[in-house]
């Protein structure tokens, strides 16, 4: 695949995504290998489309109004980074954090890689502590 083809694949996957969770999941189908593995840098990565489609749901639990801005898009061979924007409405407890129920804006680098017209890895970093500030913002 071309850069452009590959930039236009992730452009529609975060269309998808911006529309909820029902589209997400139906369009992961299309865009993930069955294979694929994400490497969330906290030690537990996530093996198979099924495993990560549920971690997808559990993520639109706790952030049911989550949309994507693509800030920056980089394409070299087979990889392709992303700097994007993700802003929701924190609705309920991942990991032991009570649901804030305020809207929560975090920055996310994320670099795939591509074969066969699908992503079948990547490799995440959000800001984690920048999350967390925003959810005790205001408590006591």
């Amino acid at each position: 695949m071309s850069s452009e083809e590959i930039k236009a694949v992730a452009r529609r996957f975060i269309g998808e995504w911006n529309k909820g969770e029902a589209a997400t999941l139906v369009a992961m189908d299309e865009f993930f290998a069955a294979d694929f593995v994400i490497h969330s840098g906290d030690g537990e990565d996530i093996r198979g489309l099924k495993d990560f489609k549920q971690h997808v749901s559990d993520f639109f639990r706790t952030v049911p109004d989550a949309h994507v801005t693509i800030d920056d898009i980089v394409v070299e061979g087979d990889k392709l980074a992303c700097r994007w924007t993700l802003t929701g409405t924190h609705k309920s407890e991942p990991r032991g954090v009570p649901p804030a129920n305020k809207k929560v804006t975090t920055w996310v680098i994320t670099i795939y890689r591509f074969a066969g017209g699908k992503f079948v890895e990547s490799w995440e970093r959000y800001d984690t502590l920048g999350f967390m500030q925003q959810l005790q913002q205001g408590k006591p």
